[in-house]
């Protein structure tokens, strides 16, 4: 059985263009994948979008009006070889042959859906981690306030297209050994809407809309990352003849921070402690995204070790809890010795056994060549 496309949207049969696209959007809204992570709901939005396309194609709808299903292929279907061409079945072609006429697809509409819009926005890190309201500025097609979108100058309305006489195509006649063929093609003068505005907007000329540059609040929620975008729904461009408006994305774009670098929710920074600090131990306060935080330094502390401040980092976006800020250690051995230093510490190599140098080879106790004259002494 074919698919009731207008129980799919919760409609009843004979909607009307503005209920059915009033129904999507409502739909949409909650099924969408980016909004709604259930399983099911992906499933349930490509159905609605199937319905949505073949109840605002006037051919589409067509056909499900007379009970059949306009994506199912084979017969007269829109699966059809000839289904595009203005054919709806063997008899068709059998009369578009021998002197029939071609089934008409009648006036398509000169509202329109309008486009998607992208704009970048940069913000800083502590920004990103904790959210922030910022208002950005598009420059985007809205709707003409001189004509609502009708196209037509105050006081007048669209006609009826002469060329076609409304029907939003005009046919053709060609004699052939099988006798007349039929073609039908879009009308040349209303570009197949049937209606031509005889005198157009000052405006916007007669399209519905004009550009316009406007300022939009955009709330970044906490936890967001670079590359991310945020949607917002009905902010993009305007469709032709005053048509609904796209979606506006905002791509957010991270600037890098001097002190700290991101890896999902958890954040990374470097400090360096002079040799004799890591050795002895200490504490040093770190100016976090938080404030500021004490952290201790273990007595022994090698360079490449890496110290942990839970809950430090970034929020997780859809989940409740921070990442944590991971803290890396690079010891830094001093170049410049006075005397008085470099004595010191030589004191301190012979106290410790250091004042030779390890081989790797032998695990520290001496190579072949020193093992033979020490025994030799």
């Amino acid at each position: 059985m074919a698919t009731d496309y207008y129980g799919v949207l919760g409609l009843s049969r004979g909607a009307s263009d503005s209920e059915i696209k009033k129904a999507y959007r409502r739909l949409a809204r909650d099924l969408h994948p980016d909004v709604n992570p259930d399983p099911g709901a992906k499933e349930r939005f490509q159905e609605i979008s199937r319905a949505y396309q073949a109840l605002t194609d006037p051919d589409k709808r067509r056909i499900v009006d007379l009970g059949g299903d306009p994506f199912e292929t084979g017969g007269g279907g829109a699966g059809s070889p000839f289904a595009g061409a203005g054919f709806g079945g063997l008899g068709d072609i059998m009369d578009a042959f021998f002197g029939g006429a071609a089934t008409s697809r009648g006036p398509r509409s000169r509202v329109r859906a309008g486009g998607d819009a992208l704009i970048r926005l940069e913000l800083d890190l502590d920004e990103t981690v904790f959210g922030t309201t910022e208002d950005i500025t598009v420059d985007t097609a809205v709707l003409c306030d001189g004509c609502a979108g009708a196209g037509t100058a105050p006081g007048t309305h669209a006609a009826t297209c002469t060329t076609c006489g409304g029907r939003g195509e005009v046919q053709s006649v060609q004699r052939s050994f099988l006798g007349q063929v039929v073609s039908s093609r879009a009308c040349p003068t209303c570009a197949g809407t049937g209606q031509v505005i005889p005198e157009p907007c000052s405006k916007c000329g007669g399209d519905g809309r004009v550009r316009a540059r406007r300022t939009i609040p955009v709330k970044v929620p906490a936890g967001v990352e670079d590359g991310m975008r945020i949607r917002l729904t009905g902010h993009g461009e305007v469709g032709a003849g005053g048509g609904p408006a796209g979606d506006l994305y905002v791509e957010i774009v991270e600037r890098p921070h001097p002190v700290f670098t991101r890896d999902g929710e958890d954040l990374h920074c470097r400090v360096t402690l002079p040799m004799t600090a890591a050795a002895l131990g200490t504490s040093l306060q770190l100016e976090t995204l938080d404030g500021e935080e004490e952290v201790d330094i273990r007595p022994g502390t090698q360079s490449g070790s890496v110290l942990t401040l839970r809950a430090k980092g970034a929020p997780r976006l859809r989940a409740t809890g921070r990442g944590d800020l991971h803290v890396h250690v690079e010891v830094e051995t001093p170049t410049r010795l006075d005397a008085e230093q470099e004595k010191l510490l030589r004191e301190l190599a012979i106290l410790r056994g250091e004042d030779r140098p390890a081989s790797a080879a032998d695990g520290g106790h001496g190579g072949l060549f020193s093992r033979l004259r020490d025994a030799l002494k």
